[in-house]
């Protein structure tokens, strides 16, 4: 078929002749048996399995520091909104601890499980999409996410991490200690990487403008109070947590990989 120029007949088929008599009845009969026994001949030939041909699933990785289990909380509820879209695969990390463990103790600080492991800065490359956890220290990033961050210099220098999507979420001692600061003044990591932020905005619809019970979370992501550590998540703080994941899930399915900059290009 040319352009905008209908079907082209193939410059292959032998031109159409008017026969001056109609073919007989025998002659037709014979036709249509040919016809019918080329029919029979053809069968579905079973297409193989290929794995590489295989579509691969995209991931979100989600990378947290929980003291006291409280984000981690959060981070498990987001992974279950990430894997509740088609396509999109939520994977758990853990950054590493930067207290000696003597500290750790006199803070009473929970011994951590071994399910979900310790992030790899090597293994960032192999992300779709990041949400990254952490409690507020002072209305910024506790220190831990902070070292963690400090330690992707190599990655950012090669700016392998450019047009990835990436959001937050984040847990407070309370309302006023920092639920929408200590998202936004970690965006300037994202922003040094060429990441880009994703916020849920007000995407969770009504459960964003309640006022008949305390809840964490912000137009910049998911929330949660912990008050003096007793406090459990409310069932709208983990509803919202799920709603972050499955809206970056979505996200990530229309985003193509990471920018990579041109060959030889340099970046100081």
């Amino acid at each position: 078929m040319g352009k905008g120029g209908g079907c082209v007949p193939s410059k292959k088929r032998l031109p159409i002749k008017e026969s001056d008599q109609e073919p007989s009845l025998q002659e037709t009969n014979s036709a249509i048996s040919s016809q019918n026994q080329i029919t029979s001949t053809n069968t579905t030939i079973p297409v193989q399995y290929n794995p590489t041909l295989a579509v691969k699933k995209c991931k979100i990785f989600i990378i947290f520091y929980s003291m006291y289990a409280h984000v981690e909380l959060m981070a498990r509820r987001i992974k279950k909104g990430v894997d509740s879209v088609d396509g999109v695969e939520g994977v758990l990390y853990r950054v590493p601890e930067t207290l000696p463990q003597g500290t750790l103790e006199q803070m009473k600080v929970p011994q951590k499980g071994n399910d979900v492991p310790l992030i790899n800065v090597d293994e960032l490359v192999n992300a779709d999409g990041f949400l990254f956890g952490f409690p507020t220290r002072f209305g910024s990033m506790a220190a831990q996410m902070k070292a963690f961050f400090d330690s992707t210099h190599e990655l950012w220098m090669k700016q392998k991490l450019a047009g990835v999507p990436a959001g937050f979420f984040v847990s407070t001692g309370t309302q006023g200690g920092g639920q929408e600061t200590t998202a936004w003044t970690a965006i300037t990591q994202l922003v040094h990487h060429g990441m880009v932020f994703v916020p849920i905005g007000y995407t969770f619809g009504a459960g964003m403008f309640r006022m008949d019970s305390i809840r964490g979370g912000s137009p910049y992501g998911a929330g949660f109070l912990s008050g003096d550590g007793t406090r459990e998540p409310s069932a709208t703080e983990l509803a919202l947590a799920e709603h972050q994941g499955k809206y970056m899930a979505t996200v990530v399915k229309r985003f193509a990989r990471p920018f990579s900059p041109a060959p030889g290009e340099k970046h100081n």
